[in-house]
């Protein structure tokens, strides 16, 4: 399993609960920071975000060392 972490954020329930279409959730990561790829919940990358025959893909940026590599924590 491949996923990609846009960022995070926390909310309180009763925030979550009014979200509607066209909320905006604020996330700590700023615009055009590297996003971090994960595989099978282990971190193994840092990407930037490219459209790819009108898909979304990522073009990877950095590598993580086997030794470098953690399970997410969230």
């Amino acid at each position: 399993q491949v996923s990609a972490e846009l960022g995070m954020t926390r909310i309180l329930v009763k925030d979550l609960l009014q979200l509607r279409e066209g909320s905006v959730i604020e996330l700590e990561k700023l615009a055009g920071e590297p996003l971090d790829v994960y595989v099978n919940s282990r971190l193994i990358a840092r990407a930037e975000a490219v459209v790819v025959n009108e898909k979304i893909g990522l073009r990877l940026t950095d590598v993580v060392s086997p030794s470098e590599r953690r399970e997410e924590s969230g």
